[in-house]
């Protein structure tokens, strides 16, 4: 859940020490820092944290530590938001979005920098060095947002990928950026758990739909994606309807008819949501956003409620048991 309190630079604060180490004290078996930009150019809001210069390592390093040593298993989103990002493209930041395509993202936004394919190749490289400082930073897992109307997503999209060329047309088209970025991620991230985040649909007509995302987790899982994460949504403004756990029928098709492992997000606050995603092999993992907001001791209570024993910090020891 993206906090927009790094600095200007995209600098790590102790906000995000407090808050990323709050969640592990609270008992959160792996917490995914909020999607943080591979370059400047990429961030959502101005001040999303960064991952695209060397000097962002260390503050990222501290946090990812002390949550470590909570018991917690640390990733985090690298992502670049393409036509949605905060630059010149909305009217107030400043550098120039880029997209497959130059589609405005909504009216009022100016038309994005279309990419030439050496622009994409040099992106490839920059998820690539992204990756790299995720593991100097320590990390334990990367994803890849592939969600939500950003770069790999539009890239995804018929509605906003309209190129000719190798990068565009049909899904194998469509697909070759995405698979480039998981290669070359893949190829630093070895031995270690990587996963993408995908909208498994766009909610309106010539979008990706539910069967198309299917096939597209095939060749991520294929191209060395571990875990698919199943949001929805975000390519157009269009707000779907939303109610608990709405999202988790696409985790659970996904998982079924692309045999690859999922994660079930949206609106999942309950305990008893969580532990029947998981016992009737709906999805792998349920992923908590908005609750863990409101709770961040929501695992240790979470257990009490399904009668499960779980070490609660030393520190806390007597608001368990009295």
């Amino acid at each position: 859940m993206i906090q927009e309190s790094a600095d200007r630079e995209g600098f790590a604060r102790d906000w995000h020490l407090v808050h990323y180490g709050s969640r592990a004290v609270g008992g959160a078996g792996l917490i995914m820092f909020e999607a943080t930009a591979v370059e400047s150019r990429g961030r959502i809001m101005e001040r999303d944290l960064g991952i695209w210069d060397d000097r962002h390592v260390a503050g990222l390093a501290r946090i990812v530590s002390f949550c470590q040593a909570q018991g917690a298993k640390v990733g985090i989103q690298l992502a670049h938001a393409g036509r949605k990002a905060w630059s010149r493209s909305n009217g107030v930041g400043p550098e120039e979005a880029v997209a497959p395509s130059p589609i405005p993202f909504d009216e009022g936004w100016p038309a994005p920098h279309a990419l030439e394919p050496g622009e994409i190749e040099d992106l490839v490289r920059t998820f690539a060095v992204a990756a790299q400082r995720a593991l100097a930073a320590g990390f334990d897992v990367v994803e890849l947002h592939g969600a939500h109307g950003y770069l790999v997503n539009q890239f995804l999209s018929p509605l906003t990928n309209r190129r000719e060329d190798a990068y565009g047309g049909d899904l194998n088209g469509r697909l070759r950026f995405p698979l480039a970025v998981v290669a070359a991620v893949r190829e630093i991230w070895r031995g270690k758990p990587l996963f993408m985040r995908v909208s498994a649909t766009d909610y309106a007509p010539g979008g990706i739909d539910l069967p198309q995302m299917v096939e597209i987790a095939r060749h991520l899982k294929a191209a060395g994606i571990d875990l698919i994460d199943v949001s929805s949504g975000g390519t157009l403004t269009v707000a779907p309807a939303a109610w608990r756990g709405y999202q988790i029928p696409y985790a659970a098709t996904i998982r079924r008819e692309a045999d690859v492992l999922t994660a079930a997000v949206g609106l999942i606050t309950k305990p008893e949501t969580a532990e029947e995603v998981i016992r009737n092999g709906r999805a792998d993992l349920v992923v908590l956003g908005r609750e863990l907001l409101r709770q961040p001791y929501w695992p240790l209570h979470a257990a009490r409620e399904l009668g499960v024993e779980v070490p609660w910090p030393a520190q806390y020891e007597r608001a368990r048991r009295y």
